[in-house]
């Protein structure tokens, strides 16, 4: 209950993406017309879809690995960024992350792209602007790195998998989703980057005496 006190905007996400998904799983019909399929987007079709796949899955786990990113960052993010301001970063930064791939496959009929991992990946960036030097972990690595490396990493390895993997995953939403997720958040609280910056000058400077 505190959490949805604190945080309203990111629980209501919370529901209505765990609700859609759930219900898609078991109604196809409803779970093709929510995807997204840039083909159809870049020729004036369906644009609705650049939204409502933000809240449909491919399974359980797909949902489950999103939501559980979501959960650990969102309810923190909420009460610091703002409660307006959080909604307009998770769905501005799920459009935006979403763009990219109906540019690159507006000519491929048979792709289609789900998932709330561009927006996560958002709300992500953003709160590592606000605590830069946080503990993060990568599966399987049994230890914790600092948040401004895991996000280094994180971009160098979408980066990569956008030009290299065949996993069918959209790497290219995940790395567009985090920019969005730096940009907005600036625009919003221009004055985090000096803080950002001063807390890895701190953590540098301890390290070196």
């Amino acid at each position: 209950m505190e959490q949805l006190m604190q945080a309203p905007v990111a629980a209501v996400i919370f529901a209505i993406t765990i609700i859609t998904s759930l219900i898609t799983f078991s109604n196809q019909n409803l779970y093709g017309k929510l995807m997204l399929h840039p083909y159809n987007v870049s020729r004036g079709r369906y644009v609705y879809t650049v939204i409502t796949s933000g809240f449909i899955h491919k399974d359980l786990m797909h949902l489950f690995f999103n939501m559980m990113s979501y959960y650990f960052f969102a309810f923190q993010l909420e009460p610091v960024l703002g409660h307006w301001q959080f909604g307009v970063l998770y769905m501005l930064s799920l459009i935006l992350s979403d763009m990219p791939s109906v540019l690159k496959h507006k000519e491929n009929y048979s792709y289609y792209s789900l998932g709330a991992s561009g927006a996560v990946s958002a709300v992500v960036f953003s709160a590592i602007l606000y605590n830069p030097l946080g503990g993060m972990m990568i599966m399987p690595i049994p230890v914790s790195i600092p948040a401004v490396i895991f996000g280094v990493l994180y971009l160098i390895y979408c980066s990569y998998a956008t030009k290299y993997s065949r996993d069918n995953i959209n790497h290219d939403a995940h790395f567009y989703g985090a920019l969005s997720g730096l940009m907005i958040t600036i625009l919003f609280h221009p004055g985090i980057l000096p803080y950002f910056f001063q807390q890895i000058s701190e953590k540098v400077q301890s390290l070196m005496h």
